[in-house]
């Protein structure tokens, strides 16, 4: 390229090209000439008139027809098109931390047109992701003029598209390369240790990874020898497609495994490869045996400039690995949280008294964490200490099978959002109305007990200590204090919602261990471990394996839950931030401890009134987030649609408005269903078309998860 002034029109960009050129200028002639017709405004229109303008400007050049087949001569000698067409998307190693740092490479760092890899290349040609618009949308008059451009004759050559010594012309050279790319990396997957040890007996032994090489092969030659429009082709080819359904149906069965056995996102990311290499092989067939050819081609390089745009994205890589394990961990999360709902009478004062018990216990952490703030220890110590006081009282609660209100809704959402599997009936949906208003009057009943029994407690033991020291558990000077700390109008509420980021931290963690404990087979591991039996003995080793999978969720979530609650106002404080926690059970014990030192004249204060508002405030608040987030966890696990989500919000309000007393406290069933008689609910949620090809959908194995998984683009 010799002029140094930016071409402002076809003709000048057509007057531009240079075929003798250097590798950097010529791959700038093609950036520059695609952002030309892209334009500045996302305009199809626009960009496909300044394409005509560019096809006559170049049947308008003189010498066009000479310059133009020397410089795609040199263009397709220096890169190759073949890896851009099985490889471009894909993940260079099937690792996903691997990819996650190369695409933070390609964030970071620029690229350089002086390159010969197609793939980089393309990323700088079609770098918006409006390209793909105007591609798709390209006119046939439009088409059949650009494929007489890349089908022109190399200078040496006799006439447009001639085959090449296989016999296949250049283009279908190229797919035929990019095909046996595609399947070899797929049948290459199929063989890892990772998948093939989680397949199931007969997707092992129907042999379909060892034997998509040999049907490629097959086909191929048919096509060499008789074209790939002949009869000969076109049977191999529906075998070759076959196989490649296989696969997919092969990979699926891994799913079953994962359900029952944990979640890898690793082995998620390489599922994931491996089925969209299967899509990847089917659409160069489509443009193999495509009837209009340049119309075939100008939709794959449509969809390759989505899935570049798609292959840049970490929140693309991380949403579509970590999907199948958030739908892993809501499940378990839902597992443990069924036992926390209260649906009839007996469940529900079964419920005040395992929450009066855990709220006792509380008052004893309570009066711990004074004496432990006695200590006067650093910053981090005294948090630590405290995180374990509070975590070792969190574990005895469940060991004693007592209840933590504030600690439910992070493992009841899920619970309540595993009943939305079928929304497509009226009646589906009032009975997940009947599971929030059993949910919301169990955090009732829990926060009760709570409240209810740590106050007492609190003030027995304060008085106790008074009784027999002759000093409450607090002086003066703290428990003003504590009163100051928990105004209503100062930063109290604004804890109690980052308190209830933490309860819902700690069931994410809780259901993370609980999968990597599962997916290590840990449990076994401990029962039947050679070196673990002698020490312990095979009956006790096998008890220990079953107690640590029955609880390993519960002693997870409670220790993490405590050490947050300790450690996270002491690393707030080391960056100057001044956070804390206010959890509302041992709020209310300060308040308790406060009371007993200040004597009922408190109760005349103002200061105290405001403290008590905020006290009966950071329950909710703690219970909204916690339960919040949770919810869209499980909403997101189980796909609920939007408009679903509607029906289920208009549902709630008439519930609220005929029979508000049902989210208090249980009522007959009778007057639930006359009160939802007449609600008004929207219709269903149009069913979804099912993604992929129509075997996958007919045929598909029918775990939860493979579901989920089937549920993400093609």
């Amino acid at each position: 390229m010799t002029q140094t002034t930016e071409p402002r029109s076809a003709a000048d960009w057509i007057a531009a090209l240079d075929p003798e050129a250097g590798l950097a200028q010529r791959h700038l002639w093609l950036i520059g000439l695609v952002d030309w017709l892209r334009g500045p405004t996302p305009d199809v229109p626009a960009t496909l008139r300044r394409l005509e303008q560019c096809l006559d400007a170049a049947d308008a050049s003189p010498d066009w027809a000479v310059r133009w087949p020397r410089w795609w001569q040199r263009f397709r000698d220096a890169v190759d098109l073949a890896p851009l067409l099985a490889d471009f998307g894909f993940a260079s190693k099937s690792v996903f931390l691997t990819e996650l740092g190369h695409r933070l490479r390609r964030k970071l760092l620029p690229a350089s047109p002086l390159t010969t890899d197609m793939a980089e290349l393309f990323g700088l040609v079609f770098a918006d992701p409006r390209d793909a618009r105007w591609l798709r949308a390209l006119p046939a008059r439009s088409l059949q003029r650009l494929a007489a451009w890349l089908d022109a004759p190399a200078p040496d050559a006799v006439a447009p598209g001639s085959p090449t010594p296989s016999g296949l012309s250049p283009w279908e050279q190229t797919l035929m390369d990019a095909l046996a790319f595609c399947v070899g990396q797929v049948s290459a997957a199929g063989f890892t240790p990772d998948l093939r040890v989680r397949m199931s007996p007969a997707a092992r032994a129907g042999r379909t990874f060892q034997n998509l090489p040999v049907a490629l092969e097959a086909y191929r030659q048919a096509a060499l020898a008789h074209g790939v429009a002949s009869d000969a082709a076109r049977t191999a080819e529906a075998r070759l497609r076959r196989l490649l359904d296989e696969s997919r149906h092969a990979a699926y069965t891994v799913y079953a495994h994962l359900e029952e056995h944990g979640i890898s996102v690793g082995i998620v990311f390489r599922l994931r490869q491996l089925r969209e290499r299967v899509l990847r092989a089917k659409t160069l067939l489509d443009g193999l045996h495509a009837e209009q050819r340049p119309r075939a081609t100008a939709q794959l390089l449509g969809q390759l400039v989505q899935v570049g745009r798609e292959s840049r994205s970490i929140r693309a890589l991380i949403a579509t690995s970590t999907q199948l394990t958030a739908a892993r961990v809501a499940e378990r999360s839902a597992e443990s949280g069924e036992h926390y709902i209260t649906r009839h009478w007996a469940d529900y004062r079964q419920m005040l008294l395992r929450a009066a018990g855990g709220g006792a216990v509380l008052g004893f952490t309570t009066w711990f964490k004074f004496l432990l703030g006695g200590l006067a220890l650093s910053a981090f110590w005294g948090g630590l200490t405290a995180g374990l006081n509070y975590a070792a009282a969190f574990v005895l609660i469940q060991m004693l099978h007592f209840t933590v209100a504030t600690k439910q809704p992070a493992v009841t959402a899920p619970a309540m959002v595993a009943k939305l599997k079928d929304l497509n009936s009226r009646e589906s949906v009032l009975r997940f109305v009947d599971e929030v208003a059993h949910l919301f009057r169990s955090q009732v009943a829990a926060i009760a007990g709570n409240l209810l029994a740590v106050a007492p407690m609190v003030l027995c033991l304060s008085l106790g200590l008074w009784a027999l020291t002759g000093a409450p558990m607090l002086t003066e000077a703290k428990a003003r204090g504590v009163l100051d700390a928990h105004q209503v109008f100062g930063p109290t509420l604004l804890f109690a919602a980052g308190t209830g980021l933490l309860l819902f931290a700690s069931s994410i963690v809780a259901g993370w261990v609980e999968n990597w404990f599962v997916l290590h087979k840990l449990d076994s591991a401990i029962g039947y471990n050679p070196a673990i039996t002698r020490r312990l003995g095979a009956a006790r080793a096998q008890r220990w394996g079953r107690f640590l999978r029955t609880h390993i969720s519960g002693l997870t979530a409670n220790i993490s839950l405590g050490l947050m609650l300790g450690l996270v106002p002491a690393v707030a404080g080391f960056f100057g931030l001044g956070a804390d926690v206010r959890h509302v059970t041992l709020v209310m014990g300060q308040m308790a401890a406060a009371v007993a030192t200040l004597g009922l004249g408190v109760l005349l204060e103002g200061g105290f009134w405001s403290a008590v508002l905020a006290t009966l405030l950071v329950g909710p608040i703690n219970l909204a987030v916690s339960f919040y987030l949770a919810l869209r966890l499980a909403l997101k696990a189980q796909g609920v649609s939007d408009v679903n989500r509607q029906r289920i919000q208009a549902a709630i309000r008439h519930r609220l408005r005929r029979a508000p007393w049902s989210f208090l406290w249980p009522i007959d069933a009778r007057a639930a269903q006359a009160a939802d008689a007449v609600a008004d609910i929207p219709p269903a949620d149009a069913p979804s078309e099912p993604t992929g090809d129509a075997e996958e959908a007919a045929d598909g194995p029918g775990s939860r998860l493979a579901q989920v998984e089937r549920r993400l683009p093609d």
